[in-house]
Order: C-alpha cells, then structure tokens, then sequence
C-alpha cells in the first residue's frame, strides 16, 4: 500500500475482512490462525499459564455449548471439572497407568456424573435450572471436603504424576504439548457437534422449546444429551489441568469456578463457541499479572473488566467483532459490484 493511502473500508470495517468474509475463507484462516496461536502460546508466555489458557477455553466451550446453543445457565460446571481433576488424579496416583487413560477415565466418570444431575435438571430453565445445577456442584463440593481418605479434604490430592511411557514430562513446557492434543480434540468436538443436525435442533429448542417439542423432537431428550456432552467437555479440560499442575484441589468443585466460566463465555460472546477461548485468555493472563504483581484483589480488577466489556461490547468481544465481519449490511462500492457481479449490493458481510 501507498505511503498516505487510506484504508479503503464499509461500515467501518476492511474491505478485505469483508471480501474474507462473504468468500467463507475467513473461517479458514481463523482455525491456521488459532492452531498458530496454540502451538506458539508457551513460547510467549509462561509454560503453566499457557497450559490454564487451554484448559479454560475448554471449559468456557462446553459451557457455551449448553449456555449459547442450548439456552440453559448452569452454575454447576464446577462439579465436572473439579470432579474429573479428582478422578483423573485418582486414577494416575493409584494405577499408575499412563497420564491420557487417566484424563479418559475422569471424562468418563463425568459423563456418568452428569446422567442423574441432568435427569433431574433439564425439566426446569431458566434461573430454575441454574440454581438446581448450583445445588448438585456444592453437594459435590461437600462430598469432596468430607470424604478425606479419598480426596485429601481441604488438602486436595497432590504428586499427580504425568506417566507416559517413560517420557519425561515434568517440564511445563513439554507437558504443554503433550495435553494440547486432548484440548484441540475437545474443541473440534464442541464445534462437530454445533454444526451437526443435532446442533440444529439444540438452537431451535433454545429459541423456542414448545415449537420444538411441537415438530417431535424430545426436547427433555436433546437437552440431557447436550448436558452429558458439555459435561465430559468440561470433565476433559478439568483432567488436563490436574495432571499439568500435579493436583486436584476443593478450588476446583467451589461454584465460583463456575462462575468465572461463564464469565468468559460472556466477555468472549455467548453462542460464539471460540469467543471463550478470548475469555479464557484475558482472565488467565490478567489474574497472573495481578498475582505476580502482588495484588490480591483481583476480583475488583476482573469485575471491573466484566462491566465494562458487557456495557461497550453487548455481543462479547469476539461476538461483536463477528457481527461486524458477518451480519452487518453495508451498501458496496463500484469496484466490488465489479468484482462481484453476482451479489447484491446489500449483500450481508
């Protein structure tokens, strides 16, 4: 481009990122550029916060999948990802079988954990819903803290090892790729499952459950399943973050960790499915800046941020950034008519 030469924009956004857009090359080189973004995270930042990076987004994923594709706030995620961090830690201490079979075991256990709690769940919605899930995760909580011979109580479970043949694995940073595969799986799934016929129905029950029900979906049905699989989602992301740290503790099954969960689904932008993983990464590397920075309140700090994000950005920042790449009308100029004779002039970004 020319020295002095204006960016030639619609709306307020690039042309090119709208020519992106509308030719479906955009999604492509969103996923090279997240991959990158993946692979190159512990050479950026240090090693363990890239690893509560990965985790998280997958843990704001499967969230969103139940929260912006299925239209139910569960406040007990918690239970699934502080539950698989358990389970997951039991299996590595106890078997000694190697670190992948450990984290299957505890997605597993809480696919089976989320069985009952949804059975009894999915029948409500709203802040209905939410509250019964709160309950279920802080029973798990109690049963965590009292059962001491096998959790650790309020000491957790520490020396999780990272056996996997005989590799050495105790460098964060090698660990780092070595969880990194389960992460992207997960992710790949949450966005298969999205974009499946059964993703459809999830978005239609979510807009309207008695028009749903109407056609012969059953709706309780579709909604216990979406519930079991952002379960094992979450059971998936909890696994990995044991094993990296080396322990599983109460922190993990308190209901705040819920809460800061869906705190990044909205900062990134409900029904977005990635703008959790841009949720994920601003709490994760501000709350270790304000650690390292030795404030101890960082719950103002991130509260703040919420606030402010929520009030300028509705959407989420990834879901308003979308809706300006994706959604947004602008007229087109001559040389884009000429470029495109075949879209209309009001053609959607």
């Amino acid at each position: 481009m020319a020295p002095g030469r204006a960016v030639r924009t619609r709306g307020g956004v690039p042309v090119i990122l709208t020519r992106l857009a509308r030719s479906g090359r955009g999604g492509w080189l969103l996923l090279v550029a997240g991959l990158v973004a993946a692979f190159a995270l512990p050479w950026l930042i240090y090693p363990p916060v890239a690893l509560d990076i990965a985790c998280w987004a997958l843990f704001a994923a499967s969230v969103d999948l139940l929260l912006g594709f299925t239209g139910l706030l569960s406040f007990g995620h918690a239970a699934f990802w502080g539950g698989s961090a358990y389970c997951t830690g039991l299996i590595a201490l106890h078997t000694g079988m190697p670190f992948p079979v450990a984290i299957a075991g505890g997605a597993v256990f809480t696919a089976l954990l989320a069985l009952p709690i949804g059975f009894l769940s999915v029948r409500l919605s709203g802040i209905y819903f939410a509250m019964v899930t709160l309950a279920f995760a802080q029973m798990i909580y109690f049963v965590a803290n009292q059962w001491r011979d096998v959790t650790g109580g309020e000491n957790g479970l520490q020396g999780i090892p990272r056996e996997l043949f005989g590799l050495d694995l105790s460098d964060s940073f090698f660990f780092y790729y070595a969880g990194l595969p389960f992460v992207l799986a997960g992710l790949f799934a949450a966005w298969r499952i999205v974009r499946s016929p059964f993703g459809r129905v999830l978005v239609s029950i979510r807009a309207n459950p008695d028009r749903a029900r109407a056609l012969g979906y059953p709706v309780d049905r579709y909604k216990l399943q979406a519930f079991v699989l952002s379960a094992a989602l979450a059971g998936t992301a909890g696994g990995v973050f044991s094993v990296g740290h080396g322990f599983a503790s109460l922190e993990g099954v308190y209901w705040t960790t819920s809460g800061q969960a869906v705190m990044m689904v909205i900062l990134g932008g409900i029904g977005t499915l990635w703008g959790g993983a841009i949720g994920a990464a601003l709490i994760v590397q501000l709350q270790d800046f304000l650690a390292t920075a030795g404030f101890a309140e960082t719950g103002i700090i991130t509260g703040t941020i919420f606030i402010v994000v929520v009030l300028l950005f509705r959407r989420g920042i990834w879901g308003t950034a979308r809706h300006l790449l994706i959604t947004r009308r602008t007229p087109a100029t001559p040389a884009d008519v000429a470029a495109e004779p075949k879209k209309s002039v009001d053609t959607p970004v």
